[in-house]
């Protein structure tokens, strides 16, 4: 089984970017989104032989979630069930027999961490909403995290140390969540690779010099462990500042 997940920032931007030309190269049994940016009344996309659910923000043009999915899931949800944070687009989840697949879009903590209390609410609902799932069936939850968790995901960690998304408090969020249940598919196949990075900054030649971040994951329960095959960052592939990456699992849909 194979799954993709990419942070497009804005479908329409991306689609005119090569997203298709993407998404048929990679071929993934799902790809999964975030930053969607759109209604889907707003996105002419036809891809045959995929299922689509998308989940917007109420807000216009701002944040969102989608999952475009080859087998038809047992049922769909959305949101982590919590009335305040549930008004952005930001979690969709689908249920299959053997697994719940997820694909989030966690809150900015934005400058000066203006929004980390908004963050850690969010945190604590997504954390516990996981470990539900958990009890009664393994989960895959993908998507743009918003943290680099360890010094060794970002290029320079002394100077954005306490900046949003390399904050303290949100790489402690990130740990109480590997410690419930949850493995980091790349940094379990590849624990000591440096200049891994999925995000680049526009400005400066950030991407052009590799100085970016790895946000953007794909965990899974810790049982599943033995069934991670693969876990892919496709820095090559352009069209946003995040690029796709992607999990490999010995799993049937």
């Amino acid at each position: 089984m194979k799954l993709i997940s990419w942070n497009v920032n804005g479908i329409r931007a991306c689609l005119e970017k090569g997203f298709l030309e993407s998404f048929h190269a990679l071929d993934a049994d799902f790809f999964c989104l975030q930053e969607t940016k759109a209604q889907q009344e707003q996105v002419k996309l036809e891809l045959n032989g995929y299922h689509q659910f998308w989940y917007s923000a109420e807000k216009k043009g701002y944040s969102g979630t989608a999952i475009f999915a080859r087998k038809a899931p047992l049922s769909v949800s959305y949101g982590v069930g919590v009335e305040e944070l549930d008004h952005e687009g930001r979690l969709i989840c689908l249920e299959y027999e053997k697994f719940y697949l997820l694909t989030c879009y966690t809150p900015n903590a934005q400058d000066g961490l203006k929004r980390i209390e908004h963050r850690m609410a969010w945190e604590d609902a997504f954390r516990a909403y996981l470990k539900k799932l958990d009890e009664t069936k393994p989960v895959i939850v993908c998507g743009d995290l918003n943290v680099a968790h360890n010094e060794i995901d970002l290029k320079n960690p002394k100077t954005n140390r306490g900046n949003a998304g390399f904050s303290d408090e949100e790489r402690g969020k990130f740990t109480e969540l590997l410690a419930a249940g949850f493995t980091d598919s790349f940094r379990y196949l590849y624990p000591d690779v440096t200049g891994a990075y999925s995000w680049w900054s526009y400005r400066a030649n950030a991407r052009k010099n590799n100085a970016g971040w790895r946000i953007d994951y794909f965990l899974t329960s810790d049982r599943l462990q033995d069934r991670i095959e693969a876990a892919t960052i496709h820095s090559d592939i352009f069209g946003s500042d995040h690029c796709p990456v992607g999990l490999e699992l010995s799993l049937e849909v």
